[in-house]
């Protein structure tokens, strides 16, 4: 019997489903993109000046301890209610997986590949593009895929600050 209350509940609330849905894979996707543009060129950055390094991931690091809600509710005075303050918060979330794994992947690279690449002709900008980032991708797309699964998860309570997502059915419930 509670089976045929689930898909009566499905079938009566489908066109809220779908919109919901729509919704919190927009507040995923949108953050993640933004993480992926500002994350990727800051672990470059920092895997070419290792002083920044430490405080870059520092930052970051810090950041994703502040609780999720806390920092949804810090994003209102700023931002506002709605998608903008949940996008923002889901930003900074992303940012440490990608900026770390960016990082991890490029200093990882074999020096006497890059070495080889150098002594090719190759020039800094082409070392980085044909050597670094090719063979970091696996790195890098696991950071940002860990960045994506947070960001499923905490996209539930941007419904608080009324961004919708399928939180709305877990606090309507």
């Amino acid at each position: 019997m509670p089976m045929q209350g689930f898909w009566e509940f499905l079938l009566s609330q489908q066109d809220k489903l779908i919109r919901q849905t729509i919704s919190h894979i927009s507040l995923t996707i949108i953050s993640v993109l933004a993480a992926i543009a500002v994350g990727v060129p800051l672990g470059i950055l920092v895997a070419r000046r290792k002083k920044l390094s430490g405080a870059v991931l520092g930052v970051a690091g810090v950041l994703q301890t502040i609780p999720s809600i806390a920092l949804l509710g810090f994003m209102i005075p700023l931002l506002g209610i709605g998608p903008a303050p949940a996008i923002t918060a889901l930003f900074l979330y992303a940012l440490l997986p990608i900026i770390r794994n960016t990082f991890t992947g490029i200093t990882g690279v074999d020096a006497t590949v890059k070495e080889a690449a150098r002594g090719m002709g190759m020039s800094q900008r082409q070392i980085l593009f044909k050597v670094e980032l090719p063979l970091a991708m696996p790195v890098m797309i696991a950071g940002i895929r860990t960045a994506t699964v947070i960001n499923v998860g905490v996209a539930t309570l941007a419904a608080y600050i009324a961004a919708g997502g399928l939180g709305e059915f877990i606090f309507g419930g």
